[in-house]
């Protein structure tokens, strides 16, 4: 999908929590090739979070807009010591598979390289193998760090299991 790229602003903050909840959660989410919604319900985010990534200098939420709106999302941020972080990837359901999540990723290194990355790093939950082999094919490598899942925070969801948890990935820039 060759659809525009930019930074959203503070005008994409509702369509960016529909897109997410839609690509992440429920019956939505399942239309497409990988979701979280066998292994957590609730909500992903809400606007407020969406509101204070917008908001925030070092960080940005790129956007790919489609005829029908926002078709994908993407979240970068510089932690101190040059390292990249992207999360928040979501493609709408409807059209995933056509090559709209690599396109957002690539925006988001590219990004990150123009703010002096020279690293980049995320977290997957570990139960999700088919997206970390995702990001595996785009050149990404686990890092063998395991962090804990923020069980207690319906900001992130309501588990459905007790073993959840992030690997972390890495890149070089």
């Amino acid at each position: 999908m060759d659809l525009p790229i930019e930074v959203a602003g503070e005008g994409d903050l509702a369509a960016l929590h529909v897109l997410i909840e839609a690509a992440y959660r429920g019956d939505s989410a399942r239309r497409g090739w990988t979701h979280e919604a066998d292994l957590l319900g609730g909500q992903r985010t809400d606007i407020e979070a969406l509101a204070a990534i917008v908001g925030d200098p070092g960080q940005r939420l790129l956007v790919a807009r489609g005829p029908a709106g926002l078709a994908g999302c993407i979240q970068i941020a510089v932690k101190d010591g040059g390292t990249g972080y992207l999360g928040l990837l979501a493609v709408d359901p409807e059209v995933q598979a056509n090559g709209l999540g690599a396109r957002l990723i690539a925006a988001a290194e590219a990004h990150l390289a123009q703010l002096s990355a020279s690293q980049v790093e995320m977290t997957v939950i570990r139960q999700r193998t088919e997206l970390i082999a995702y990001y595996q094919r785009r050149g990404y490598t686990l890092t063998g760090e395991v962090r804990d899942f923020p069980y207690g925070d319906a900001r992130f969801g309501e588990p459905r299991t007790g073993d959840l948890a992030f690997v972390v990935l890495a890149k070089s820039l």
